[in-house]
């Protein structure tokens, strides 16, 4: 019987071998995941250490006897693989400290993305965690639970670190965010972050252009040293950003970028014979770019994984492209974004400029409505390149709008035109897309651009 072995049992992995499942339903199935747990919702672990979420179980789109009971997915937990041999057809596993060999006909690999940890003495202190693995966020909630952490310093003020750091104020601990850059997250502009960050005040304490040092033992806690003074806490989180998993696939020879994300075709191929990937290990088509970009999003991961799935099995599929859309929550803030930040697409070499726009989320004389800020990022020409809101609410569903627009390829003349949704309780009459549209064809305009 053909069998079909998967690495990582997370979003695009058992994406893979539910829709490999489906195209040959007598094909031989194999997950080979790591950690303890399966097909969960990793962005729901923040909502967990909180407390929103009150069982970690809630996080699992199906228990593991699902897909070994009901799907006839030989799903092997705690099962690490070591080594990919692509020329043989074989992966070396290790499970509960034995070895073995597990030859296959193809193969999907889907590891992720691991947490970055820098070079930074202490950081194996067992009050120094990362929030990328289910296990290690059960660990950390039951220290949470114990009531002891009363202060928490959160390393990184990117999505997991503004994420965690919200949950931690949540649970009742008092949290102090530092950040190596001179503002938060990364992904999108100053204007933006700039209103970001005075949220993040309101919350928590904020250090901007601080690092940590080290971190050593204290007595029931911590000592951090932060910009060479030491300080006392209960917990460190490291949410210094992430990297692609993608050491046994470069091992094995597969091309990749630079930044060590694996190149793949439509269908998901590598460079190697019957091997596909996945998910956030796997540079993706980017719709605006142009070519391949490493952007590590939760949609795309399910995607992909289903395309390597389907292919692998014998089926048709491809993926289209991403346009690196997301949104993050920042305690009483919806942060969205979409395409390229001005920064990102002046890096890429492209003329780019930056329109900025603040309108209001209902019509004025409603109540409850409140400010929501627009970023349009555009050539001069009047092409969209990207887009960013903030606000206390419409920033979430809004980005979704600019999206889809960048997958159509749009101007911002385009955008003036779209019939949007009115009515006083969820939008003024003229849209906070099409008010920021119109000033920016005006700027374009100004710039000399016609289209």
């Amino acid at each position: 019987m053909p069998r079909l072995v998967v690495i990582g049992g997370g979003a695009a992995g058992m994406s893979a071998a539910s829709a490999a499942r489906r195209v040959a339903p007598d094909l031989d199935v194999v997950v080979c995941e790591a950690g303890g747990f399966a097909a969960y919702g990793m962005c729901g672990i923040p909502y967990y250490l909180s407390g929103v979420v009150e069982a970690a179980e809630s996080l699992l789109a199906y228990p593991p006897q699902e897909f070994r009971d009901k799907r006839g997915i030989d799903l092997r937990l705690r099962t690490r693989v070591t080594a990919i041999d692509p020329d043989a057809r074989r992966v070396h596993i290790s499970c509960d400290g034995e070895i073995d060999v597990l030859g296959y006909d193809a193969l999907v690999v889907a590891t992720g993305a691991d947490p970055v940890r820098p070079p930074i003495p202490g950081l194996d202190h067992d009050r120094v965690f990362t929030v990328r693995s289910l296990d290690e966020a059960i660990e950390l909630r039951r220290l949470l639970d114990t009531g002891v952490v009363r202060r928490a310093i959160v390393v990184g003020a990117g999505y997991i670190g503004l994420e965690t750091a919200e949950a931690l104020v949540g649970a009742g601990v008092e949290v102090e965010v530092i950040e190596a850059l001179r503002h938060v997250l990364v992904g999108v502009d100053e204007p933006v972050a700039d209103l970001v960050a005075a949220e993040l005040r309101r919350h928590t304490q904020l250090r901007l252009g601080s690092r940590l040092d080290a971190v050593r033992d204290s007595d029931g806690g911590v000592t951090a040293v932060v910009d060479g003074t030491a300080q006392q806490a209960d917990l460190v989180i490291l949410a210094t950003g992430v990297r692609p998993a993608t050491d046994l696939l470069i091992r094995a020879g597969a091309r990749h970028l630079p930044d060590r994300s694996v190149i793949v075709d439509p269908g998901m191929h590598t460079s190697l014979p019957a091997v596909f990937a996945a998910g956030d290990s796997v540079a993706l088509p980017h719709l605006v770019l142009g070519r391949p970009s490493w952007v590590p999003l939760g949609p795309a991961a399910n995607k992909t994984g289903r395309v390597a799935g389907t292919v692998a099995a014998g089926g048709a599929a491809s993926f289209a492209g991403v346009v690196g859309t997301a949104v993050v929550k920042v305690f009483g803030l919806e942060v969205a974004r979409t395409g390229l930040s001005l920064t990102e697409a002046r890096a890429a070499g492209l003329d780019a400029l930056a329109t900025d726009v603040t309108s209001r989320s209902r019509a004025k004389y409603y109540p409850g409505g409140s400010p929501l800020h627009v970023r349009l990022v555009h050539a001069p020409g009047g092409r969209l390149l990207g887009a960013q809101m903030v606000g206390c609410e419409g920033a979430a569903k809004r980005i979704d709008v600019l999206a889809t627009a960048l997958h159509a390829g749009f101007t911002i003349g385009d955008l003036t035109a779209l019939d949007l949704s009115y009515a006083p309780p969820f939008a003024p009459v003229y849209d906070p897309v099409l008010l920021a549209a119109g000033v920016a064809t005006r700027t374009a305009a100004k710039a000399g651009g016609s289209w």
